[in-house]
């Protein structure tokens, strides 16, 4: 089984990853950050995080308070890169929407 996928889901070693890891251009897929300062945030993470059965999980969207404050308040999980790109769109609008309920 292999732990490390390049951004197309192709298994990849160490080293390559390892370099494409440090490579913020290539690790960053999406980021928004609301009017409230709120800052999501989704990355390929490069290891698989799936803990089971089923395609890996290689890109991650987190919500924090703010670039500063990183603690984080939401999470997902996808296995490509299309469904991260969509997943982002997603979570911005989820938040958007629960931060204008609030207001």
């Amino acid at each position: 089984m292999n732990k490390y996928y390049d951004r197309d889901g192709n298994p990849m070693d160490m080293m390559d990853y390892s370099r494409q890891f440090a490579n913020m251009e290539y690790k960053r897929v999406k980021e928004t950050t609301l009017p409230d300062g709120t800052w999501i945030s989704t990355v390929w993470l490069g290891i698989d995080h799936h803990f089971g059965d089923g395609p890996p999980l290689i890109f991650e969207t987190m919500v924090f308070s703010s670039q500063e404050d990183m603690a984080d308040h939401d999470c997902e999980r996808y296995s490509t890169l299309a469904e991260a790109e969509a997943g982002h769109t997603a979570m911005v609008a989820k938040w958007k929407e629960a931060r204008d309920a609030g207001a």
